[in-house]
């Protein structure tokens, strides 16, 4: 048996594998009675590999749909093969997304076949002395062994070299062909020579050496001697065409053109939320399982092991009178704990209404009580108004406590429907993320797979999907009940499963006790209370801005000496790499060259084209993402628009905005500040607008303990020219603007992990002058230097970082054997605890602000915004300068450091005035 180098890579013939894996048994099929045998057999077949060779690179090739170039050379080609049965065509899709989720290239090339595919790719990585192995089932692909590609069949442990070839055909690789066009393939109905099968081809291939030789002189072959070879020339002139039709159709080609390179066929970190979600789907039990422990494959897996998901045993009542609700009401009186969700009309927390209340007492005790279901024929429900005040008492009292999942999303709806919802003390989407941030998207669906091995009701299942989806309260309730009912259900019990993970921890508890609880109140507050905007202001700006983007086009045709689409990539890559001649800077994954972002701010260093494209660009996204559409949101009974905070979104900690998303709008630009300056206050009223100064270079100091950090804040200095003075060497009175714009691109670097090559990009700069800027930085603050060594080294030991206040961030990557992805971690290692620690900060701050605005304020101020280290309010006019004092208190005793933590505010009739 041939001995395979490390690390080789691997080709998977995933065609071949597909339909040996659908024939063989076991005949699966989940619980629905979907066939799976055929992505469970191909999906062992990849662990095995990837548990034994640990590859770098492998490629998961398919057959594309459609005809190939064979088709063309023969009609009969593969013509005998009956249509592919529905349940393996079924199997496709699901098996495609695993193999995506596995972190595994896939590859399918109309045209060509998957031999023809990694026969190509086989050649290419022999000429470059790459060692390769092909994983097929398929005798054809022997024709590509050689010293350096070796072929294995996973579903039988066999592995060939070129001696292995040899000795189980009889010929060696370079004869496959010349064998198989003889005897010909019924599989592939490739004809060969009537009459002509393995022994008989192998005689004639042993004595004449090659096809080529046999249709050169066809009367040698009587002296090869074997039966019937007296009456086979004239049945090699008579099929001389034949054989070479059959000749070319067993020539596996070698020249298909690849639009990718060595470094796409990499493997990738896998997608755990899309492995959890078709494993659960696929009923793969073991499989499941092992991605929810975040282990490692073990390696193929046994017939009696594939189970299906255990069903989840509950009782769900739908309850539709007075009498049944107060049975419940006594329930939930006299349980600790409750779990509690509200289906609503729509997800927008301002535009929703009501339509119905589930509650868990119990795991698998749960009810629904609908309140607003209207569907023709719908049976009689209790009076929603009645309903609520019954249930008053329980969802506005601090007993029994509450759990929910986004409960800030029921509290709006709630507050909506005139209740307050009090007496929450756990959220399983805040649970989940404060566990760890990075591991799913904390939605309940993929937290019950995650966490449970249970997949939820979705809400396709029940409303249908598209334009003919229907709103929660035409749904009918006997299937409207079961869903709602498990989503409390599966809520209580997600919470008994992650509560106790995190009190282990104590301080990760302390991040959900202390920071992101508490947040929930304070967020739905300042979503429900929204923003003033001047639609008027922002409708003449989209005029003006509308006019600029029609200049910046004619500017770009003028250059370009013609028209054309400047937000069309094709027609940027035509424009700029074949009539322009602009170098190619990077290709995209298909191979042809880029026209992203940072290529076009390369590419406008030297050229003006690209530098007025980035400009077009950039305003047609404020035009079409601000200037045009938040007019439109304005909410038509509040007349202001509401945004929607996101608390488990970031893996640092960070909030994030959506609807508009308010943490995008730009500040550095004219047009961006002209945007801000529509965000306006109430008659009577100012906007203040309160931020913290270089928040995360005094985390720096803090985390660091470097003394000269510590120094120059202590001082009360500016830290940009501070550092300018120690890297540049001069007086600090005497530091230029321009040394101080480079010593603050230095800071700011350091903090995201920049390197001397981005640095020097950054500022136009030799990258030896960027590394010389960065050891003298470390020279002068060796305590920056230590703390990200040390960082670096936490980080590899214990796979992840702690903010200040213990938040997590787990780094999967940090030991990564591929060196771009390990030093991308190690730059999130040292930008993490910073980015979180303030983004830590401020929602201390923010809860305090709001105990302190709901205690000792009288409607005088009002937190509207939340924007990275700002906060935004709108306050009484007469009060402004005050409360402006007080707030930038409360900003700066959020945390204790060993810098002093400033918070600076302006006060102004807009959002930019206050800035």
């Amino acid at each position: 048996m041939p001995t395979i180098p490390n690390n080789p890579l691997i080709l998977v013939d995933g065609s071949s594998y597909l339909y040996r894996a659908y024939y063989a048994p076991p005949h699966l099929t989940n619980s629905k009675g979907e066939a799976t045998g055929a992505v469970y057999g191909v999906v062992n077949m990849l662990r095995s590999l990837l548990s034994r060779y640990s590859p770098s690179h492998i490629a998961v090739v398919f057959d594309a749909k459609g005809k190939t170039f064979r088709n063309d050379m023969y009609g009969e080609y593969k013509a005998q093969r009956p249509p592919m049965p529905d349940d393996l065509r079924n199997q496709i899709e699901p098996l495609h997304r695993i193999i995506h989720a596995m972190g595994l290239p896939l590859i399918s090339i109309s045209g060509v076949e998957a031999d023809d595919v990694i026969g190509t790719i086989a050649l290419q990585a022999s000429k470059e002395g790459r060692a390769t192995l092909i994983s097929t089932g398929d005798k054809d692909m022997a024709q590509l062994v050689n010293e350096h590609v070796t072929l294995i069949n996973t579903m039988t442990d066999t592995i060939m070299g070129p001696e292995e070839v040899k000795t189980k055909y009889g010929v060696g690789p370079d004869r496959i062909i010349d064998f198989l066009a003889l005897m010909g393939d019924k599989s592939d109905n490739i004809p060969g020579l009537p009459g002509v099968g393995e022994k008989t081809a192998l005689a004639m291939l042993l004595g004449m050496g090659s096809v080529e030789n046999i249709l050169a002189d066809p009367q040698s072959v009587v002296e090869v001697g074997f039966r019937g070879s007296k009456t086979m020339p004239a049945k090699i002139i008579e099929n001389a065409d034949m054989l070479k039709l059959s000749y070319a159709l067993a020539t596996i080609k070698t020249d298909v053109e690849l639009a990718l390179d060595w470094h796409q066929m990499t493997v990738k970190p896998q997608d755990r939320d899309e492995l959890i979600k078709c494993f659960g789907e696929m009923e793969f039990k073991r499989w499941l399982a092992e991605v929810l422990d975040n282990k490692q494959p073990r390696g193929t897996i046994s017939e009696e092991e594939v189970i299906v998901s255990p069903t989840i045993e509950a009782e769900y009542e739908t309850i539709l009178t007075m009498e049944a609700l107060d049975k419940w009401i006594e329930k939930l009186n006299s349980a600790e704990l409750i779990a509690i969700d509200t289906e609503t009309t729509s997800l927008n927390y301002m535009e929703a209404e009501l339509v119905g209340l589930s509650f868990a007492t119990e795991a698998g005790k749960a009810a629904y009580v609908p309140l607003a279901h209207d569907y023709l024929d719908a049976p009689q429900q209790i009076d929603k108004a009645s309903a609520l005040e019954k249930l008053r008492p329980i969802l506005e009292g601090d007993t029994p406590q509450k759990v929910g999942q986004n409960l800030k999303y029921d509290m709006s709806i709630l507050a909506n429907a005139g209740i307050s919802l009090k007496g929450i003390r756990f959220d399983t989407m805040l649970e989940s993320y404060v566990f760890n941030s990075i591991a799913s998207r904390h939605d309940m669906d993929g937290l019950a797979l995650k966490y449970l091995g249970h997949k939820n009701i979705s809400f396709e299942e029940v409303a249908g999907k598209g334009a003919k989806q229907l709103t929660f309260n035409q749904v009918h309730l006997d299937i409207a009940g079961p869903y709602a009912a498990e989503d409390a259900d599966i809520t209580l019990r997600l919470h008994q499963h992650l509560w106790p993970r995190l009190e282990k921890e104590p301080e990760l508890a302390s991040v959900f006790n202390e920071l992101e609880l508490p947040l929930i109140k304070v967020l739905s507050d300042v979503e429900r209370q929204g923003v003033l905007i001047d639609s008027m202001l922002l409708s003449q700006q989209s005029g003006e801005l509308a006019k600029k983007l029609d200049d910046l086009e004619n500017k770009a045709y003028e250059i370009a000496e013609e028209k054309f689409n400047l937000a069309s990539p094709k027609q940027l890559q035509t424009l700029f790499f074949e009539k322009l001649g602009y170098p190619i800077k990077k290709k995209t994954p298909k191979g042809a060259p880029s026209t992203a972002e940072d290529v076009l701010i390369e590419l406008a260093l030297d050229y003006p084209l690209p530098k007025v494209i980035l400009e077009h660009r950039s305003l047609a996204k404020l035009k079409s993402t601000y200037t045009d559409k938040l007019p439109l949101m304005v909410n038509a009974t509040t007349g202001r628009v509401h945004t929607s905070y996101h608390q488990a979104n970031a893996a640092t900690g960070r909030l994030s905005s959506s609807e508009p998303n308010l943490q995008n709008i730009p500040i550095r630009t004219e047009e961006g500040r002209r945007i801000r300056q529509a965000f306006i206050a109430p008659a009577g009223r100012k906007i203040l607008a309160a931020d913290y100064s270089q928040i995360e270079l005094r985390i720096m100091a803090h985390l660091s303990q470097d003394a000269g950090l510590l120094t120059a804040f202590a001082e009360g200095k500016d830290i940009h020219k501070a550092t300018a003075a120690e890297v540049f060497g001069v007086h600090f009175e005497e530091v230029t603007t321009e040394q101080r714009r480079r010593a603050k691109a230095v800071n700011f670097g350091l903090i995201y992990g920049m390197s001397a090559f981005g640095l020097a990009k950054q500022l136009d700069i030799p990258r030896n002058e960027a590394q010389k800027y960065i050891d003298t930085y470390f020279a002068r603050y060796p305590g920056v230097l230590k703390y990200m060594e040390e960082t670096r080294a936490i980080a590899a030991e214990l796979g992840y970082v702690s903010t200040l206040f213990g938040r997590r961030l787990y780094l999967p990557e940090i030991n990564d054997r591929n060196a771009m992805r390990r030093q991308a971690a190690e730059r999130a290692a040292i930008n993490a605890p910073m980015q979180g620690t303030a983004a830590d900060i401020i929602k201390k701050a923010m809860i305090a602000i709001h105990q302190w605005i709901n205690q000792d304020t009288q409607g005088e101020i009002t937190l509207i915004m939340q924007v990275h280290d700002e906060l935004v309010f709108e306050v009484d006019e007469a009060q402004a300068e005050t409360l402006k004092t007080k707030v930038c208190d409360l900003m700066a005793q959020a945390a204790s450091l060993d810098v002093t933590l400033l918070a600076e505010a302006g006060i102004g009739d807009n959002w930019d005035e206050a800035h």
